[in-house]
């Protein structure tokens, strides 16, 4: 393996208000993370390297069921996103394709919400009895999809020795 830092990007330089800000941070945080999983095969993608059983289409399918939990239950209040089991498993027969398909498409759903909204809205549904303001929903994805994001890049440079954010 060679440390191949061919995955570094820029961090966004939007300054263009909180709102923009937070989502060009967010964006560049799932970037990262979708980053991790180019240019690997299957049984890389499934490959668990931690003895927590993490892998890194597990961490993919883990931010989907964040960002439809926080984004869609919490803010938008769809109960379909209630019970999300924050699980990393992957079945064998779910296919790597629908796995990225579905984070990408939460994603674009999440935009949708976000996009034009007040930060300090409140959430639709309270977060353990409260309810708290869009800004919150946002930090708090931001800083769970960077945490992934980081051990996606740990993974990725366990794999193949590719490294960058």
């Amino acid at each position: 393996m060679t440390n191949i830092e061919s995955q570094r990007r820029p961090v966004p330089l939007t300054d263009d208000g909180e709102l923009a800000v937070a989502l060009a941070f967010l964006a560049f945080a799932r970037e990262c993370v979708l980053k991790k999983t180019e240019g690997l095969t299957e049984e890389q993608l499934r490959r668990v390297l931690v003895p927590t059983g993490t892998n890194l289409l597990g961490l993919v399918r883990h931010l989907t069921d964040a960002e439809r939990y926080w984004f869609g239950y919490h803010v938008a209040g769809l109960e379909q996103y209630r019970d999300v089991d924050f699980g990393m498993a992957v079945p064998e027969g779910v296919p790597v394709e629908r796995v990225l398909a579905d984070y990408r498409e939460a994603c674009a759903a999440s935009d949708a919400l976000l996009r034009g909204a007040d930060p300090s809205r409140p959430t639709a549904v309270p977060v353990r009895g409260e309810l708290r303001s869009l800004r919150w929903i946002l930090a708090h994805v931001t800083g769970e999809t960077t945490r992934h994001a980081g051990h996606a890049d740990i993974l990725r440079e366990q794999i193949d020795g590719t490294t960058g954010r």
